[in-house]
């Protein structure tokens, strides 16, 4: 361990996000739970975490693997899909968590209500990740680009300590919406556009850039209506900084013939521009047409 105190950390949802900040914090000599499937989790506990990146190069850490919290932890990372949410938090005693920091880095807007509402003793702090990363395997994960951002809102400076000695870029802010919109407002676009083109990011950006522009732009207006300083000019920049190959999660997932986060992306979208009176025509097209499609 370096200047950081070591932290009890729990991951609930393994995956490419979950399985790489799990391996970094492993890394640097934090006590990991990676919570799965009882399967996945026996898997995780013989064979801990192996991590190929572009920026951290080839890791291996060994964590302990279960599929259910049993003792009390520091922190807990909830970094599930939004379609395995309320599957995964039967993983996690209320009792157990106790007053714990719970750290969800989902997708959305819409998920702080109801972790507050079901972990009342908690600390729930709003957080999101800008990441790249994907499971090939259980217990494999795959970090492409240098891009690992992590934003969090107040009440988990240790975890936002411990992070940022493991490497990822961290900033603390104070707006919990702003953060949250924050993410989405890239997020959204991107993830919506790719997927009903079923392309990459560079194709998207060559032959369907108008809407993506478009797209931007009335996310930017809904978060601004929900409380968000969003600057669509700055999305816009980042959207055409990626590399071309860049895909979506909800992309891959729509490929695989998996559930998407189509509701918790696009719909929360909606859903808030309906809340608001904002008028978003072009990603409304585009939901309806994903909806339509995916089911």
């Amino acid at each position: 361990m370096g200047a950081v105190d070591a932290l009890r950390v729990a991951v609930l949802g393994p995956g490419g996000v979950g399985g790489m900040l799990a391996t970094l914090l492993a890394r640097q000599g934090h006590a990991v739970t990676c919570l799965a499937r009882p399967g996945t989790a026996q898997h995780l506990d013989r064979h801990g975490l192996r991590l190929t990146s572009d920026r951290f190069g080839e890791l291996a850490v060994p964590v302990h693997g279960s599929d259910r919290l049993t003792s009390p932890v520091d922190v807990l990372l909830v970094t599930t899909k939004a379609t395995q949410l309320a599957e995964a938090l039967d993983r996690v005693p209320a009792d157990v968590l106790g007053g714990a920091v719970l750290v969800p880095l989902l997708n959305g807007v819409e998920h702080m209500a109801a972790l507050r509402e079901r972990y009342p003793a908690a600390r729930v702090v709003a957080g999101t990740i800008r990441v790249f990363a994907s499971r090939p395997a259980p217990g494999e994960v795959r970090h492409d680009g240098q891009l690992v951002a992590v934003q969090l809102a107040p009440g988990a400076e240790p975890l936002a300590d411990a992070l940022q000695e493991a490497g990822v870029d961290v900033a603390v802010r104070p707006d919990e919406a702003g953060l949250l919109w924050d993410k989405l407002c890239f997020l959204a676009p991107m993830a919506l556009l790719t997927t009903r083109a079923m392309t990459p990011l560079g194709a998207v950006r060559d032959r369907y850039g108008d809407e993506l522009v478009a797209v931007i732009a009335e996310v930017a207006e809904v978060a601004r209506a929900d409380g968000a300083a969003a600057d669509p000019a700055a999305t816009r920049e980042f959207a055409w900084s990626l590399p071309e190959g860049m895909r979506s999660s909800m992309e891959r997932d729509a490929a695989e013939g998996n559930p998407t986060e189509l509701e918790a992306i696009g719909g929360a979208v909606l859903r808030a521009a309906d809340r608001h009176g904002v008028d978003v025509p072009v990603t409304r097209r585009v939901v309806e047409e994903l909806r339509a499609r995916l089911g």
